[in-house]
């Protein structure tokens, strides 16, 4: 099977180790072995704390994305190191173990994959989702009524989106979802794609001073500042009995990779653990910003049955609200992962 390259969608991503050198004739010579966690050679606008320049950190975690061959299916690679469309598996019917185990593999690989022209029911949804672990039930968003595994996202002229916002998927639980499979019902014409960037990119890309200083920091996350807004004071005291807010590390190493990732969303981290207000806010500020970088992001636009599965520890997501008053179905479903480790 053969892995491709789309230049419809995507952006950059993921922390690598080489950049290319200019060749005598100017073009660009193989990447050179450089350290670990290269720093991405960016530089601030004066006046500014935004940064600007060139990602070189990205270089060979692309390269490496590049050389990886598939036996179940073909790979559309849509950014440098994030997101990957997949073509063969049919969904619809009980696959076998080794293109499951590939499936898994692919998506420990590329963060987050994509499935074109899947028209799932319900069970077979939830089924699919079963072969990757158990699944969750959210505690506060509405679910299909014939499976309370799903939930069900509709949205219209009387319900806008807002799920505009760079955040993995309910940290304020003691162990998170490990990975969702969204499966795309009803969607608009123009508009509603959903973004995903890479928080190995996003680690690798600091200046090493700022990845020493929060490497053995902790969080606090809890649900109060988002689905809480929505309930009472009697209310929130009771799901605040059944989910305590829980402490997990701002940087985690990944179960499946081993690999280093950024884990703080503005959702549901609320300060980081032992530091002021002031200083707390800033510094989770300056790591949440990080998934704004185009660089380390895909970008994917939904037809009918289209499915997206994120590695929910690897990746943030945003579901972009450019498309009110048009209609927008999905149903989401979410395996839960362990606790997050440092």
């Amino acid at each position: 099977m053969t892995t491709t390259e789309s230049t419809a969608t995507g952006g950059a991503t993921s922390g690598g180790a080489a950049w290319g050198a200019k060749g005598s004739d100017g073009g660009t010579a193989a990447p050179a072995a450089r350290p670990e966690h290269l720093e991405s050679r960016r530089f601030n606008l004066p006046g500014y704390a935004v940064q600007v320049g060139p990602s070189a950190h990205l270089a060979a975690e692309r390269d490496r994305l590049a050389g990886l061959t598939w036996e179940h299916f073909d790979v559309t690679r849509l950014g440098a190191t994030i997101g990957a469309v997949l073509d063969g598996p049919d969904l619809t019917t009980e696959l076998p173990d080794a293109v499951i185990a590939e499936i898994a593999r692919a998506l420990a690989e590329y963060k987050v994959i994509f499935f074109r022209e899947q028209p799932i029911t319900s069970d077979q949804h939830v089924a699919f989702a079963k072969r990757f672990g158990d699944l969750e039930i959210h505690a506060f968003l509405g679910a299909n009524k014939d499976n309370q595994e799903l939930v069900r996202f509709e949205k219209s002229a009387d319900v806008a989106g807002y799920e505009n916002a760079w955040h993995h998927d309910v940290t304020w639980r003691e162990m998170p979802s490990m990975g969702a499979i969204l499966h795309g019902i009803e969607v608009p014409e123009v508009g509603g794609d959903t973004l995903f960037a890479d928080m190995y990119a996003a680690y690798a890309g600091l200046p090493p001073d700022v990845r020493d200083r929060i490497d053995g920091l902790d969080l606090e996350h809890t649900f109060v500042r988002t689905f809480g807004a929505f309930l009472d004071a009697e209310q929130r005291g009771k799901m605040l009995e059944q989910y305590p807010p829980p402490t997990h590390p701002m940087v985690c190493t990944h179960d499946v990779t081993g690999r280093k990732h950024l884990y703080a969303n503005r959702n549901f981290a609320s300060h980081v653990i032992g530091m002021d207000r002031d200083e707390s806010r800033a510094l989770l500020d300056l790591v949440c910003r990080q998934a704004d970088y185009p660089e380390y992001q895909c970008r994917f636009r939904w037809e009918p049955h289209s499915i997206a599965f994120w590695d929910n520890r690897a990746v943030q997501h945003y579901a972009s609200s450019d498309y009110w008053p048009h209609v927008r179905v999905m149903e989401r479903a979410s395996i839960i992962g362990r606790r997050p480790h440092r």
